[in-house]
């Protein structure tokens, strides 16, 4: 019998024929709609429940009670884990059933995988972008590393089926659960810190990866890149543990913005054990003891921040110090420029017993110098700078007489002079020269260098050239 086909049913036949040529099965049979698929309606959470290996990540945002969410305007990009990287993430964690998992734990793991914005994989880059995810310290929105170097990876996890177009934005099928990142999963996820990584855990070393996956602490972090490593000699041949140290701050979480021209502790010691001090200087992008700058900003994890850095910050010295703040410019000049037959950079880069070190340096302002009548020449400048540093003993804050007054070991010029604690007049520390000049106010105290410490002066010492 010859059969009779309508118009009608033409059209339904090729409506279902290319609906069908729109779709492809995955690996595992569920289809996945293609985002030159004009047909598909359904927004990202739709989309999800369509797919059949996506059934999991379905059941976390229904637990997790983030259906609406992810159905909301957006536009969001959705990195959709599979069944079995979700399988594999409850096995790792030691959860038999999603049931298992903390609710507040399993919501911020799911909005670690949603991005604002509707980014296809084409408009993606090798960088940082922000989860939707506020599990980041202080409360911070964490931090994803893309890497498009081979395909897209997103925090190690690889992107299986990428640009799956919904309604309010794209999904992009992945192979692991995301998990929340410390700051060592950050620097393993990173190919430009693997000289990093290397160096943090040569010969089985777990000092640091012990230290930077604590939750009981916040750390700031200033990462060297690889070229950064590649070019460190360590021309003082320095404890590379304490090296690394300096490069960390233990007990705050510093953001980019809230920096400022100031110094802070890093976890690295001198001999005595005493805190290093870092230099931070924002009068142009961020730099630290005027030789590193950060390249990257703003890398935030469950623990801390890291901000990566173009070089290794070696352990400073006091002539570091006194370089690298702007604040110094003519204290440089008169150890150098206005001081030629005095190598004082020299004397003062002395560490490890190889000179008159430790020192205790005065260090007067730009300020302090320019109170001056004027600065004096070569010969009676000598022995001014002189009367500013004490060598052979690193004397901090707390070395001081409290409530009294405190008398100095000789300086390199030979005189003494006295602190009295407390000051006066805003002071920490006033002090009395060995001209007897009083009211000289000690207006910052302990910067410590490897080789010694710095108190900052408001006024020029002048010593007594007449004993």
């Amino acid at each position: 019998m010859k059969r009779r086909f309508n118009l009608k049913s033409m059209a339904t036949i090729l409506l279902v024929t290319l609906f069908l040529a729109s779709c492809s099965d995955d690996d595992n049979g569920g289809p996945i709609i293609q985002p030159e698929d004009p047909t598909n309606a359904m927004d990202i959470a739709e989309t999800a429940i369509a797919t059949e290996d996506l059934s999991s990540l379905v059941a976390a945002l229904q637990r997790a009670d983030l259906v609406a969410t992810i159905q909301g305007d957006g536009p969001f990009t959705v990195f959709a884990p599979t069944n079995d990287a979700f399988a594999a993430f409850l096995s790792n964690n030691g959860y038999a059933s999603l049931e298992d998992v903390p609710v507040e734990a399993l919501t911020q793991v799911l909005l670690n995988h949603v991005v604002a914005g509707s980014n296809l994989s084409t408009a993606l880059s090798t960088g940082y972008i922000s989860s939707s995810s506020t599990a980041g310290v202080d409360q911070r929105a964490l931090s994803l590393y893309i890497d498009t170097s081979e395909g897209v990876k997103v925090n190690g996890s690889t992107v299986s089926t990428a640009d799956i177009v919904a309604t309010n934005g794209v999904v992009h099928i992945v192979d692991q659960v995301i998990g929340l990142p410390n700051i060592v999963d950050h620097a393993l996820n990173n190919a430009n810190l693997t000289a990093l990584v290397d160096a943090l855990t040569a010969d089985g070393n777990t000092t640091f990866t012990d230290l930077l996956t604590s939750t009981d602490d916040s750390f700031t972090v200033f990462a060297p890149v690889n070229s950064g490593f590649d070019a460190f000699t360590n021309p003082n041949n320095n404890d590379i543990n304490q090296v690394l140290s300096n490069h960390v701050i233990v007990g705050s979480a510093l953001a980019a913005g809230a920096l400022s021209n100031s110094y802070a502790r890093t976890a690295a010691t001198n001999n005595d054990g005493d805190t290093l001090s870092l230099y931070v200087n924002t009068d142009d992008g961020v730099s630290l003891n005027g030789t590193s700058a950060v390249a990257i900003a703003d890398i935030v994890a469950t623990n801390g921040i890291i901000h990566a850095v173009d070089q290794v910050i070696d352990l400073p010295t006091v002539v570091t110090f006194a370089v690298a703040n702007p604040n110094f410019t003519t204290l440089v000049d008169a150890l150098t420029t206005l001081t030629p037959s005095v190598d004082f950079v020299s004397v003062l880069s002395a560490q490890g017993g190889s000179g008159s070190d430790p020192f205790t340096v005065f260090a007067p302002t730009n300020d302090a110098f320019a109170a001056l009548a004027a600065i004096p020449d070569e010969d009676g400048l000598i022995p001014v700078l002189q009367h500013h540093v004490i060598g052979g003993a690193n004397i901090r804050s707390e070395d001081l007489v409290q409530d009294g007054t405190t008398i100095t070991p000789a300086t390199l010029e030979g005189d003494t002079f006295q602190i009295i604690l407390p000051g006066t007049d805003g002071n920490i520390a006033n002090v009395v020269d060995g001209s007897n000049n009083d009211g000289i106010g000690i207006d910052l105290v302990d910067v410590q260098a490897v080789n010694g410490v710095i108190h900052v002066l408001d006024t020029v010492l002048i010593p007594d050239t007449t004993n």
